[in-house]
C-alpha cells in the first residue's frame, strides 16, 4: 500500500478555559469525552492562542501569521475590523492546493457580510456557518454554502456535531481537513435542560456559569460524538486531531463587552492564571491544547513542555502532511513543532508576540512578550479598551438582522474620538517559577526588561507596517 496523506480534524472551541476541562479543575465541570481524548493525546502545557479574543486569534491559526498583519483586528464585524484581508491564505487553501476535501462548520467571523470574505472562497469547499462573532444557539440563521436555513428547534451544538459526522461519512475515502468551530461555551448562555439541571443551585456558582457549564457538557458529549464516528469509519488511525480554544475564558459581561445578556459575572475557576478574555496576560492567551495521531505520533507527557503558538500550526501540519506551499502564500510568523512534538527540545525558538486593544491596534496597551521562562507585559490603557455604547446595537443588529449589513454595507462611520492615558510600566514575570503573573520582577531586571521593551516595540512597528501597506485589501 502506497503513502496514506494523513487527515486532519481541528476542532476549535471559543471561550473555553484551561479551568473549565474537568482533567484541570478536579471535576467542576463534566468533560469526560475531552478528558479522555487529552490523556490518549500529547497535552501542550505551554499554547498560546494568537490574540486574547476571538477573530484575530483565528486569523493568527489559520494563516501562520500574526493577526495584525492580517488586517483582523477587533470582533466589531459591522465595521468591518474581523475581516481577513483577500491575500491572505489559509489552512483551508494549503490543504486544498494539496487535494485535499476541505470543510469549515461553525463560527467563522473572519469576515461576515461581504460574500468576497465567505469561507467558502477562502480555501472551503464545504461550508456550514455563521460568519460573524456569535449566535443564537435556537433561534439560529446558518449559511449552507450560501443558502440560509433558520432554526429548527435543534440546540446549534448538537445541528454542527451531526453536520461534522456526515462530512466525515461522505469524505471517508479521500483526505480531508476539517475545521470544526463550536461557538461553545460562547455567549448567549443557552443550554438543554438535562444539561443546566446538572449545575443548578450550585453554591460555589451563579446561574450564569452554571449555563455556561451545561453548554461544556453538551459540548463535550458532542465531541465525543464525532470521535466515536472517527473510529467508527476506521479513520482514527489516519487522522490527526486537534482540539484547542481560541482565547481564554470570558469573566466580565458588562458594557465593556457589550452588555451581552445581562449575564452576571463569568468569573470562575482557571487554574489560578492571571487574567481572562481580552487580556495579554497568561488567563487570556493561555488555552487547552492536545494533538492525537495514533498512526504517526506516540502519546507523551509535555508537562515540561516548550512555548507553542498559534502560528506554529499551519508550519507544523505542512510539514506533517507534506504539503506544497500555493503560489500565493505568504511569509509565516511560526514555526514547524514536529521535532518538539516528537520529544526534542527545539533550539533557539523565537520570542512570542500579542496585542489587543478595541477599534485601531495602540503600542503599549494590553501588549505582552514571551520570551523563554520570561514573559513582558504592558496592561491596558483603560480608554483604550472601551466600546462605545452606540455599538450594543450593532451587536444586536448583527446577530439577529445580519441581512441589514450584507443589503446596506458596513458601518464605515469614524470610530469613536478618544483621549488616551499615557501607557502604564511594563510588568516582567518568571512563568516558570510564577505561572500566575504575581510577582513583577521589572525593576529587578531592568537589563531584561529594557531588551524585552525593545523586541515587543521592533515586532510591533513589524506587524503594523504590514498592516498600513495593504490596508484595505
Amino acid at each position: 500500500m502506497g503513502y496514506m496523506k494523513p487527515n486532519v480534524l481541528l476542532i476549535l472551541v471559543d471561550d473555553m478555559g484551561y479551568g473549565d476541562l474537568g482533567l484541570f479543575n478536579n471535576g467542576i465541570t463534566e468533560t469526560p469525552f475531552l478528558n479522555d481524548f487529552v490523556s490518549e493525546s500529547i497535552c501542550f502545557s505551554q499554547q498560546y492562542s494568537g490574540s486574547p479574543v476571538c477573530n484575530p486569534s483565528r486569523a493568527s491559526l489559520l494563516t501562520g501569521r500574526y493577526p495584525h498583519r492580517t488586517g483582523s483586528i477587533d470582533t466589531l464585524e459591522w465595521r468591518g475590523l474581523e475581516r481577513l484581508r483577500l491575500n491572505e491564505v489559509t489552512m483551508g487553501d494549503y490543504f486544498s492546493y494539496n487535494g485535499y476535501k476541505t470543510g469549515l462548520i461553525g463560527k467563522w467571523h473572519l469576515g461576515s457580510f461581504d460574500k468576497a470574505f465567505h469561507p467558502h472562497n477562502r480555501g472551503f469547499d464545504e461550508t456550514i456557518c455563521f460568519r460573524g462573532g456569535m449566535q443564537d444557539y435556537y433561534d439560529w440563521h446558518l449559511e449552507y454554502e450560501y443558502q440560509i436555513k433558520y432554526g429548527d428547534g435543534r440546540y446549534l451544538t448538537d445541528l454542527w456535531t451531526t453536520e461534522a459526522i456526515d462530512f466525515l461519512e461522505r469524505n471517508q475515502n479521500e483526505p480531508f481537513f476539517l475545521n470544526l468551530c463550536y461557538n461553545a461555551p460562547h455567549t448567549p448562555l443557552q443550554c438543554p435542560d438535562e444539561d443546566y439541571q446538572v449545575f443548578e443551585g450550585r453554591e460555589d456558582i451563579n446561574t450564569s456559569v452554571a449555563k455556561l457549564y451545561g453548554m461544556i457538557r453538551n459540548m463535550d458529549r458532542n465531541i465525543g460524538r464525532v470521535l466515536k464516528s472517527l473510529r467508527s469509519l476506521q479513520l482514527e488511525e489516519n487522522t490527526i486531531v486537534i482540539f484547542t480554544s481560541d482565547n481564554g475564558p470570558q469573566f466580565d459581561c458588562g458594557p465593556r463587552n457589550g452588555g451581552q445578556f445581562g449575564a452576571e459575572s463569568l468569573e470562575r475557576f482557571n487554574c489560578g492564571l492571571h487574567g481572562s478574555k481580552g487580556s495579554a496576560y497568561d488567563g487570556g492567551v493561555k488555552v487547552p491544547t492536545a494533538l492525537r495521531y495514533p498512526g504517526g505520533i506516540n502519546t507523551r507527557d509535555h508537562s515540561e513542555n516548550q512555548l507553542v503558538h498559534f502560528v506554529d500550526w499551519l508550519p507544523t501540519l505542512t510539514h506533517m502532511c507534506n504539503l506544497k506551499s500555493p503560489e500565493k502564500a505568504l511569509p509565516l510568523d511560526g514555526i514547524n513543532l514536529w521535532d518538539h512534538i516528537n520529544g526534542s527540545i527545539i533550539e533557539d525558538t523565537p520570542p512570542r508576540f500579542w496585542q489587543w486593544n478595541r477599534y485601531s491596534p495602540v503600542p503599549q496597551c494590553n501588549a505582552a512578550v514571551r520570551e523563554g521562562d520570561w514573559k513582558l507585559v504592558y496592561p491596558e490603557i483603560p480608554e483604550a479598551m472601551e466600546l462605545d455604547l452606540n455599538e450594543n446595537n450593532w451587536l444586536d443588529k448583527a446577530l439577529y438582522e445580519p441581512d441589514y449589513f450584507i443589503n446596506n454595507g458596513i458601518i464605515n462611520e469614524p470610530f469613536p474620538s478618544r483621549s488616551l492615558s499615557s501607557p502604564p510600566p511594563p510588568e516582567l514575570y518568571n512563568i516558570k517559577e510564577d505561572p500566575g503573573e504575581t510577582i513583577d520582577l521589572a525593576d529587578s531586571n531592568a537589563q531584561r526588561t529594557s531588551r524585552m521593551k525593545c523586541l515587543l516595540e521592533t515586532w510591533f512597528d513589524s506587524v503594523m507596517t504590514d498592516y498600513d501597506e495593504v490596508k484595505g485589501v
